[in-house]
């Protein structure tokens, strides 16, 4: 694959996990935008006192070009923190040169480069910019970038109403980018995340329950239409089994595990930090005091030693950024039979369409519809 070319040099970059199969690149004509710009206008100028900080870098493309200027990134993700990584000792760059935190570390204090690569979450760009803000001042050099269907209206609204006026650029192969100039008289106001509501009435054992959601999940406003459905048929586990919510987001299906069968220990799973914490708190909520459970921030089911889990229940993402595909799903099926014991379940909730049925049978060598509507299939795997 063509490294990519930047003006501080030539970077050769993968997404994570590394396949050679994948075709995808690890960056994009916004990502060549920014860095162009930035060497346009930066010249032998030094950047403004304060930290340079990357927020929502996909795959640690702007990181790692910029690694000279020794940046912080910004991340919700476990894989986009791996894949820099990766891309840093691909290219014989110290890991030092690049300070990762998470989208719920302390920000930094102060900043004098503020790089924004737009996110597909409105919720999750105010939630990151609002704890930004106390860093940024008058002098600060705020830039955000995105192809032009990643920026809205919505999008330069909510920067201008939390850091300042802005504008766009003209846009060169798709891609856009976004000025703003930061207004010190605009109040630094939290960010409103997170946020709590209740669940309907028709969900099983967590019906009327409290679930607790962080800007970055998946439908942090509201439960989705899939997992309602999973929710209504989960399988009615006895005894002290080890119970995996892979992918768990808010961890509303596994603390519905938990209250089925009080006796298990629950891991909950997701790549997504603002997930597992969201999940840690929606577990805390509702669990009966003395339930177990662990929470891990990572790749799928890579820190469930093999062997140890009686139960999988997982809703699988069919998109990563604006990547769709069945790569996810494929690898969060094989981790599953690798970590579930001989005679443990896979259980997976997914639109009828994706054909989750062909892959498991595939991988397990058997598969069974459980519950089904015109939309919705939950299906069943054993280990054998």
């Amino acid at each position: 694959m063509n490294p990519l070319t930047a003006p501080s040099g030539e970077f050769d970059l993968a997404r994570f996990p590394d396949d050679p199969r994948d075709r995808l690149r690890a960056w994009d004509a916004a990502d060549e935008y920014l860095l162009r710009h930035l060497a346009g206008t930066g010249g032998e100028t030094a950047d403004p006192p304060g930290e340079v900080v990357v927020l929502g870098d996909r795959w640690g493309a702007l990181a790692t070009a910029l690694s000279g200027r020794r940046p912080v990134q910004v991340t919700d993700s476990f894989l986009t923190q791996e894949a820099t990584r990766a891309n840093l000792e691909r290219n014989g760059i110290d890991a030092q040169a690049v300070r990762l935190l998470s989208a719920l570390d302390a920000p930094p204090e102060r900043i004098g480069v503020l790089l924004v690569r737009v996110p597909k979450s409105l919720a999750f760009l105010e939630d990151q910019l609002r704890r930004l803000a106390p860093g940024v001042h008058e002098d600060t050099l705020v830039v955000g970038t995105g192809m032009v269907t990643e920026i809205h209206t919505s999008t330069l609204k909510l920067f201008e109403r939390v850091l300042g006026p802005t504008r766009t650029s003209l846009a060169e192969r798709k891609a856009r980018l976004i000025f703003c100039s930061p207004d010190p008289a605009i109040p630094r106001t939290p960010s409103p995340w997170p946020r709590s509501y209740a669940l309907p009435e028709d969900v099983g054992v967590v019906s009327g329950r409290t679930v607790v959601n962080h800007a970055g999940i998946f439908c942090a406003d509201r439960l989705d239409i899939g997992t309602r459905f999973f929710l209504r048929n989960l399988p009615d586990s006895r005894g002290p089994e080890h119970i995996v919510d892979l992918g768990c987001g808010n961890g509303v299906v596994g603390t519905a595990a938990a209250l089925i069968n009080g006796e298990a220990e629950v891991t909950f799973v997701d790549e997504s930090h603002q997930a597992v914490a969201s999940a840690r708190a929606t577990f805390e909520a509702n669990a009966a005091p003395g339930t177990k459970a662990r929470f891990l921030v990572g790749d799928g089911m890579a820190d469930v030693p093999a062997g140890t889990a009686d139960l999988v229940l997982n809703n699988p993402p069919f998109h990563t950024h604006r990547a769709t595909g069945d790569a996810t799903a494929w690898r969060m099926f094989t981790g599953s039979r690798a970590a579930l014991r001989r005679g443990g379940e896979l259980w997976v909730v997914g639109n009828r369409h994706l054909g989750y049925h062909v892959k498991l049978r595939r991988i397990f060598g058997n598969c069974e519809v459980v519950a089904g509507d015109p939309k919705f299939v939950v299906l069943r795997a054993v280990r054998r």
